[in-house]
């Protein structure tokens, strides 16, 4: 079923896109510093496939972080639930997303939760399989599913930007392997890490992944149960608590959605059994948070009603 466009969205995209001036783009990774500014899209995914968008909704954005939650489902549905939280926690965080400064004060020095960049670094770490690209192409397939979109892949100039430049999370890798939270080759790791977070797609399979979680991991549409009910609910909670950086307490009052941001300026969002909201709007605020996209999701949320709290 194709996408329609909404009069109503348009108009909420005109009134959110003026706050684009506010942001800037993610141009401490090279390839994400060339998008656009003032770009903003949306496309909100229905149970019942219909789709209504406003914005250019094909361009395609790389996950980044949002891949964070889509991993974690992956690896709670390979490890279960003891093996991933004995090696990650699940407590929210005050300090930025790739801060070091919690794991020198745990004890264990485990990460507090799989949104930060530590704690998506051991999760990564978790996806079975005999080599990156085997690692790799499982968790994409996962994803494919989840977007039933099997064209998905993931941009190489991306992938690779990110990979040079990431001596903070080798940094994170590192110390994580002298307590033996990590054990696997640090340059692996980040290689199958980067890919990860270069993993592109548009809007709309966006919003479609997005209401997978909040149908509680089955597909509507084929009714076939992707994750089960209690993954997609252990990754909902973190949407909520953790899904929006150092910014989550401030989201969930004033926006009340399970949502889950990248740097790209992407964000998934998951009204639980309504629908999905897949949205790209590269300029971010200071949190690393698309701040037109945030402005959206508020208007939405205010005009209805559909904050879970």
């Amino acid at each position: 079923m194709p996408c329609q466009t909404s009069g109503e969205l348009k108009l909420l995209v005109k009134e959110a896109k003026r706050y684009t001036k506010d942001g800037k783009v993610a141009d401490y990774i090279p390839e994400l510093g060339r998008a656009n500014p003032d770009d903003l899209s949306i496309a909100i995914h229905y149970p019942d496939g219909r789709c209504i968008s406003a914005g250019d909704i094909d361009k395609k954005i790389t996950l980044q972080s949002i891949s964070k939650v889509i991993s974690l489902a992956f690896v709670l549905m390979d490890r279960g639930f003891s093996y991933v939280f004995e090696r990650v926690g699940m407590e929210p965080t005050g300090d930025p997303f790739n801060s070091i400064a919690k794991l020198e004060t745990m004890a264990p020095a485990k990460p507090l939760n799989p949104m930060i960049n530590a704690g998506a670094l051991v999760v990564t770490h978790m996806i079975n399989g005999d080599s990156v690209e085997d690692r790799f192409h499982r968790l994409l397939g996962f994803i494919r599913e989840l977007a039933d979109d099997p064209a998905i892949g993931y941009c190489e100039k991306v992938a690779r930007s990110e990979y040079e430049t990431a001596n903070l999370n080798r940094a994170l890798c590192y110390f994580l392997k002298q307590h033996q939270i990590i054990t696997e080759d640090v340059e692996e790791l980040l290689d199958l890490y980067t890919k990860q977070c270069a993993i592109e797609m548009n809007c709309l399979d966006l919003g479609r992944i997005g209401m997978i979680f909040a149908m509680d991991g089955r597909d509507p549409l084929n009714g076939k149960q992707i994750m089960p009910e209690d993954v997609a609910r252990i990754c909902k909670t973190f949407m909520v608590t953790c899904g929006m950086y150092n910014a989550s307490g401030e989201f969930a009052i004033k926006i009340g959605i399970p949502a889950k941001s990248g740097v790209s300026g992407g964000i998934l969002g998951a009204v639980p059994g309504k629908f999905g909201i897949g949205i790209f709007g590269p300029a971010l605020d200071e949190k690393g948070n698309s701040v037109a996209g945030i402005k959206l999701l508020e208007l939405l949320s205010k005009n209805y009603k559909l904050s879970m709290f």
